[in-house]
């Protein structure tokens, strides 16, 4: 594929944002096929070039995946924790390729969160300017009145920039009621800010919605967007449009296995095969082969095999070279032989082992 910027390659890639990025080349962490790049515009080409972020070899991920996560609460939404605490990535077992969440939910929120290798499909959704809705419901320590429901819908000062236009409607009354919030930003704690600047706590954020995807998997569990939605998705944020633009980006970009997005919702890809099927059993019998009797042999488990019991040890041969003249009388009762034993001389009917017989030959 042709050259793209350095920045771009990162970002699609997942290494992290374009901005992001921009900072790693300028302090001399990237490098590419040996040489390090620190100026912003330079140009690589991925699949033909060595490019390496802190030493770490960059490459191209093989399938784009989609994944719809339930975030669950006091989980973080990054791929490491300098803190040791739990994360996204420790809910994605089962899943192949290296991927990154899209956006963020905070420590203590819950609900949808998409997590791609996509780097352009990332950043594209979470652009303000693609306006991408985000749909949450919030608890708070009691309600507003209509003329502060009024300035949240305008927006109100965050750390020095009004926030965007909202939507607010209250879904649940009571001392401490349930809104539903619909916003566009993605900006950090932006809902809690937004209710604390009217001196509400949220008690429970959950979101459940973004742009036309809808939440439906239980909390800590996830699964692959379907072809249609990533085709739904693709057509939304316009990237079908890129991807016309250079046949090999749009070779590149193709939508996800079916195999790979039909994964179910217990957190583990649906790519294996499902055993077959087994016919029914009665209990305790195994399936009969075609032709045969039908009956099965109810004989001792082990009729005709070595007994599986502890053996005694065999003694050893001097005990048998001095043990004591065996009693020449009749054998025990249900013994094997039960005729009269042999008692002539021990070596009798053997050929003698001292002098041997002439041969006649």
């Amino acid at each position: 594929m042709p050259e793209e910027r350095l920045q771009k390659i990162l970002s699609q890639a997942g290494v992290t944002s374009r901005r992001k990025a921009e900072e790693l080349i300028v302090e001399g962490r990237v490098s590419v096929n040996g040489k390090t790049v620190t100026e912003l515009g330079s140009k690589a080409d991925i699949d033909n070039d060595h490019i390496k972020v802190d030493g770490r070899l960059l490459r191209a991920p093989k399938h784009l995946t989609y994944i719809a996560l339930n975030k669950p609460k006091e989980c973080m939404t990054t791929v490491s924790d300098p803190e040791g605490r739990q994360t996204v990535m420790h809910l994605m077992r089962g899943v192949r390729e290296r991927v990154f969440p899209v956006g963020r939910l905070d420590y203590h929120s819950e609900g949808l969160l998409l997590l791609t290798n996509d780097g352009e499909f990332a950043h594209r959704l979470t652009a303000p300017a693609n306006h991408v809705t985000k749909t949450y419901v919030v608890k708070v320590t009691g309600g507003l009145t209509e003329t502060q429901e009024k300035q949240f819908r305008e927006g109100i000062p965050m750390h020095g920039r009004r926030t965007a236009p909202a939507e607010l409607k209250r879904i649940k009354h009571g001392p401490n009621p349930w809104y539903e919030v619909k916003i566009t930003e993605g900006r950090q704690n932006q809902i809690r800010i937004m209710f604390k600047h009217f001196g509400k706590l949220v008690e429970k954020l959950r979101r459940v919605k973004i742009g036309f995807l809808e939440l439906d998997v239980a909390p800590a569990r996830y699964r692959s967007l379907t072809p249609q939605e990533v085709e739904k998705f693709r057509r939304v944020l316009k990237l079908n449009d890129v991807a016309n633009e250079n046949p090999a980006s749009r070779a590149r970009m193709n939508v996800v296995a079916e195999s790979d997005a039909t994964a179910t919702s217990t957190g583990t890809p649906s790519a294996r095969k499902p055993a077959p099927k087994r016919g029914p059993r009665e209990a305790g019998f195994h399936k009969v082969a075609e032709g045969s009797s039908g009956t099965r042999n109810t004989g001792p488990r082990n009729a005709g095999q070595r007994d599986s019991g502890p053996r005694s040890a065999a003694p050893p041969t001097a005990a048998l070279r001095n043990a004591a003249p065996r009693d020449n009388g009749p054998r025990a009762a249900g013994s094997r032989n039960t005729g009269p034993r042999n008692t002539g001389p021990r070596n009798a009917g053997r050929r003698d082992a001292g002098a041997r017989k002439p041969s006649h030959r």
